[in-house]
């Protein structure tokens, strides 16, 4: 009497599972397109600011800092602060590039 009871459910059990299934693969693929890949885009824009910094690029640290590129090494990075500091940060301390047009733009509009 058993086995009759469980032979009839096993057909219904694998419709069940594949309805629980369902949603947990949606949620990974919502998850997926929303979450986890702006963030590699993020970190993949974030590789190439770094990479592409060069002398005399005026960037901003994490901590806030406004300086001037004055040497800059594989993970190494001197900036000139004003005309007598320089500070040596790690490259992945910089956390933005001002574009040169903006930074004239500034100079200009405080004239």
């Amino acid at each position: 009497m058993f086995h009759f009871a469980t032979a009839a459910a096993a057909p219904g059990g694998a419709g069940g599972l594949f309805q629980m299934i369902w949603p947990l693969a949606l949620m990974f693929v919502i998850f997926y397109f929303l979450l986890i890949r702006p963030n590699q885009k993020k970190q993949k824009q974030r590789q190439s600011m770094l990479q592409a910094l060069k002398k005399g690029d005026k960037v901003i640290t994490i901590g806030g800092l406004h300086g001037t590129i004055v040497e800059i090494t594989d993970d190494v990075v001197v900036l000139r602060v004003n005309d007598v500091t320089k500070l040596t940060f790690d490259r992945s301390a910089i956390s933005n590039a001002i574009a040169k047009d903006t930074a004239t733009e500034e100079v200009v509009s405080k004239s």
